[in-house]
């Protein structure tokens, strides 16, 4: 007799089906992604339709910009939220926990919002033009192509965790008309680059995202992602090449009343038996329009009912305590 088998913490979703199927089989997805959300807060999700080709692009590009000489780096240097190169040393993710740990053992390109706004007080805080390396002229146009892919899949992703809690499909989308997003391209880079790890140190230590939907290309390795369920505690994080994973920030847990979890993820540092080892992810943190009231969705479908907040005050706050000073 064969033992049922237990559905994956982290299922894979395919998008055309949910995109081009009927009603139930669009029920069937929108419950298999409530009941994901609700133990890891973590998806993969396939159908996409975004070039994997564009993403190599990508990776070979910020590639070069990172082999270059630190003081060739040094000009484009920013600060976490910023725009820029965030150099070995200037974030600590698991400071966003209350944990004192060590710097992340990482490089990162961090790019954001495209658009202006039109109140200057929230255009002095949240938009900058975005600093493109002049030592890598097509690194600007792959990664606008690539932020418009991101853009359109936020979207549809949120239309679907609208209709994954039974409510109107544009629950969280309505608030998408100007948004914010944060995308860094993170480098990994081996213990020849980085020397050996301190005790608790991680490639990026411990923490949860901030934001509403993060959507991750990720590369497999040995000190690759790992995240972390009841049941299970840490885990290596299922990986497929043709897949994004996704998942929930602290601003969208908040929203569904904690129903979602949001996902407790890290990356391992460079391991003992391949410390030559050296990734890239590609990293889009979808946010919403300044000034978006996050209010918790009510019982039945939430559990706790938290405070109103700014989406965007909130998520300053975040920003600032991952910061190294």
């Amino acid at each position: 007799m064969t033992e049922p088998q237990t559905p994956p913490r982290i299922p894979t979703i395919d998008l055309r089906p949910w995109i081009e199927g009927d009603e139930e089989i669009r029920k069937d997805i929108a419950r298999t992604v409530d009941s994901a959300l609700q133990t890891a807060g973590f998806l993969l999700v396939t159908g996409h339709g975004v070039d994997p080709a564009l993403r190599s692009r990508i990776r070979e590009a910020a590639r070069a910009f990172f082999s270059l000489p630190t003081d060739l780096k040094e000009p484009y240097s920013a600060k976490v939220g910023g725009r820029g190169w965030l150099g070995p040393g200037a974030e600590a993710n698991g400071y966003s926990e209350g944990t004192e740990t060590p710097p992340d053992l990482k490089e990162s390109l961090t790019f954001a919002t495209h658009r202006p706004f039109e109140d200057p007080v929230i255009n002095a805080e949240w938009y900058a033009p975005n600093v493109w390396p002049t030592e890598i002229p097509g690194l600007q146009e792959l990664c606008e192509e690539y932020l418009d892919r991101m853009g359109e899949l936020e979207k549809q992703l949120l239309s679907l965790l609208g209709e994954a809690l039974g409510l109107e499909p544009d629950f969280f989308s309505r608030h998408m008309d100007h948004p914010t997003y944060g995308f860094n391209i993170n480098w990994y880079p081996g213990a020849e680059v980085v020397g050996e790890p301190e005790p608790g140190q991680f490639r990026i230590g411990p923490h949860t995202d901030f934001g509403t939907v993060t959507i991750l290309d990720r590369q497999a390795g040995k000190g690759g992602l790992q995240v972390f369920t009841d049941e299970g505690g840490w885990e290596d994080a299922p990986f497929d090449a043709a897949a994004f994973t996704i998942n929930i920030g602290d601003l969208m847990a908040r929203w569904t009343g904690d129903r979602w979890r949001s996902g407790r993820h890290r990356v391992l540092p460079p391991p003992a038996d391949a410390p030559a080892e050296e990734l890239m992810s590609l990293v889009y943190f979808g946010e919403c329009t300044p000034g978006t009231l996050v209010e918790s969705v009510p019982a039945p479908v939430g559990r706790v009912a938290y405070e109103a907040v700014d989406s965007h005050v909130y998520l300053r706050e975040k920003l600032d305590s991952i910061t190294v000073e």
